[in-house]
């Protein structure tokens, strides 16, 4: 299938080799060329427009870092003017009203539009293991989950449009949930002269475990956040996006203002673009810094 991919940031990039694998002919865009050298040298077609990516798409995926992204690159005067009659597959995080009202205006253009986003990051990606949420007609779900399955066993329609991206911030949520409660957890067992190990191996016997707490346990203990999966930037613009979502349904925010503070100050430590599990570093940080 010949397949048009806007946006090759790091999940961007992970999906363009899985698809280029897979068999599917793809033309790969980003609005910063620096990012598509990697795919370039593994031989994917990279376009110098976002009109040209699409131009000869019958699908067009967006992994763009968020809705006013998506309107610069996708709605704009000249690219608008290419979408009728192609399918807009929108992969990223957004919100449930941005998500509907950047879908009826790719309708009004004559194209065709439905959200996918997906948990899991660079490696299920890449080993098609990604977990992926569909809003979309059951007709469009019929004609799509096929290309959705050469990047996921387990592609699930969730309802309409904004349906599936309710679901990813209550998902995501979570992972800035956890991972600041498990940090502040971890600051306290280090700070209290106790074995890390110890405290695992009963943390790993309760009802309390995440397996995110192993996942990130290195990070934490060496303090290492290179190699983002997904950057503190991001989350914290997943944050923002959930509570903006919690006061349209008129629901208490609880802790996550706390968690949303954790990061926006983690990203003023200049830990913005690193792996969000820096946000350690605001809560636990080494004496004198």
């Amino acid at each position: 299938m010949n397949v048009a991919l806007l946006g090759t940031g790091l999940l961007g990039q992970a999906v363009a080799e899985r698809l280029h694998a897979t068999g599917h002919h793809l033309s790969a865009y980003n609005r910063t060329p620096e990012k598509t050298l990697a795919l370039r040298q593994q031989g994917l077609h990279i376009a110098s427009t976002a009109v040209e990516a699409i131009a000869a798409a019958e699908v067009v995926i967006l992994l763009l870092a968020d809705a006013a992204a998506i309107r610069a690159v996708l709605l704009d005067p000249s690219t608008s003017q290419v979408l009728g009659g192609r399918t807009i597959i929108q992969m990223g995080t957004i919100g449930p009203s941005e998500s509907c009202s950047i879908g009826e205006e790719i309708e009004r253009l004559g194209g065709q539009y439905l959200e996918a986003p997906v948990l899991g990051s660079i490696a299920e990606a890449k080993s098609g293991a990604l977990l992926i949420m569909v809003g979309a007609t059951p007709e469009r779900y019929a004609t799509w989950a096929p290309l959705l399955q050469a990047l996921s066993s387990d592609v699930r329609l969730i309802g309409p449009v904004g349906k599936a991206a309710v679901m990813k911030l209550a998902l995501n949520q979570l992972i800035a949930a956890e991972t600041a409660a498990f940090a502040l957890s971890l600051g306290l067992i280090r700070r209290g002269g106790v074995d890390v190990e110890n405290f695992m191996a009963v943390l790993r016997k309760s009802a309390l475990y995440a397996p995110t707490f192993d996942k990130k346990l290195p990070r934490l203990a060496e303090r290492n956040y290179a190699r983002p999966n997904f950057s503190t930037r991001h989350l914290l613009k997943d944050v923002e996006l959930t509570l903006a979502a919690a006061d349209s349904a008129q629901l208490s925010p609880g802790g996550l203002p706390g968690v949303r503070s954790l990061l926006s100050d983690t990203i003023a430590l200049g830990l913005g673009d690193v792996d969000y599990s820096a946000l350690y570093e605001r809560v636990d940080p080494v004496a004198g810094t």
